[in-house]
């Protein structure tokens, strides 16, 4: 659910594509046991500031491996799983998890601090093979000046974006490539149950929707209100992204904007929960299991809101003023049980792509 800067942003406010994007790493595989290498995706991001104060405490180095946008990551993961690139896994969210749990990909370890996770955020209890980190929420952002321009009300829920008014403004993800698509998809089986989503997703085809590939394309090329947006000169002026994408937008801003250009449909939200675990036949399973004690420390949860866009899980954390003004999370997001993704999520996307793409 899914974080920072805006650079980073252009590459996945949200947290997760699953298209493949390549893969980097800030040095090399972790060769000795002062070295714990952490497996990301492409959005990873805090500041230099805390790794370092971690690395002086600990005794590890620590070595980001960013290994593409989520989907990819997890999956390369799986395919590596008996001779891992790393020691942790940070970015699997609760649309992906069950294929991670399934498929093997992590060892228990119960991080210190659980105790301070809010516990609308626990999965796995009893076997503690994933900690939270973060979590977030994925929604229809708005462009405000286009909305303004035309005298036109912003949609607020599932229901208006298929309403006339709204004819072939929305871009959306395919949720086959793209994890916020895949986000939008389950809000939609959400808010109209197994035997109603398909029929909704008729309305939106008819009503013009856009559908493209990943998460970059859709906000900063089709969109008409981010800032790469505008660049691009999108015509679109509703896209699948995150509730925190306004506050991103108004934080890396030069100059820094008194409102935010964008806004958010809070009636067409789904939460998305990260989570970091422990990779099976880790290398330096001590080391990776130190930083997963630090993901839960207030230091790290602090942090990580204006790094990588997303909230704290962690009971107390604070929240600074920038994020918590230009953004707030739904007040009534849109869920769904691990277990009801895990039997569902495969035959949905496939049933999307035949009712949409074809």
């Amino acid at each position: 659910m899914h974080h920072r800067t805006l650079a980073a942003v252009a590459a996945g406010l949200g947290l997760i594509a699953l298209s493949a994007c390549g893969s980097g790493s800030t040095g090399s595989k972790a060769a000795d046991s002062k070295t714990v290498t952490v497996v990301s995706h492409d959005s990873w991001a805090a500041s230099k500031s805390v790794i370092e104060d971690f690395e002086k405490r600990s005794g590890y180095k620590v070595d980001i491996l960013k290994d593409g946008d989520a989907g990819q990551a997890v999956n390369k993961a799986l395919l590596t799983k008996d001779n891992p690139q790393g020691d942790v896994f940070f970015g699997v969210d609760n649309t992906l998890l069950s294929r991670a749990l399934t498929g093997g990909l992590f060892q228990p370890y119960r991080a210190k601090g659980l105790d301070q996770v809010l516990p609308q955020y626990l999965a796995d209890q009893g076997k503690n093979r994933v900690t939270p980190v973060d979590t977030g929420d994925i929604c229809v952002n708005y462009d405000k000046k286009y909305f303004a321009d035309h005298h036109l009300t912003p949609p607020s829920s599932f229901d208006d974006l298929a309403e006339p008014q709204y004819k072939n403004l929305l871009v959306v993800e395919n949720p086959a490539t793209a994890s916020p698509g895949l986000g939008f998809l389950l809000g939609t089986a959400a808010r109209y149950g197994d035997s109603g989503w398909q029929a909704y997703w008729k309305k939106l085809k008819a009503n013009g929707v856009k559908v493209v590939d990943g998460w970059e394309q859709a906000y900063n090329q089709e969109f008409s209100g981010s800032a790469g947006g505008r660049k691009a000169k999108g015509d679109r002026p509703l896209v699948v992204s995150y509730a925190s994408s306004p506050p991103a937008e108004v934080v890396y801003a030069d100059p820094k904007p008194q409102t935010a250009p964008t806004g958010v449909a809070y009636g067409t939200c789904f939460r998305q929960t990260e989570y970091a675990g422990l990779l099976a036949n880790a290398r330096n399973p001590e080391g990776g299991k130190a930083f997963l004690d630090f993901l839960l420390s207030k230091q790290f949860q602090e942090d990580m809101p204006l790094n990588m866009f997303v909230y704290p899980v962690r009971k107390g954390a604070a929240v600074p003023e920038d994020f918590t003004r230009f953004g707030k999370p739904a007040p009534r997001p849109e869920t769904m049980a691990p277990d009801t993704i895990a039997d569902n999520r495969d035959q949905w996307v496939k049933s999307w792509t035949s009712l949409v793409l074809k």
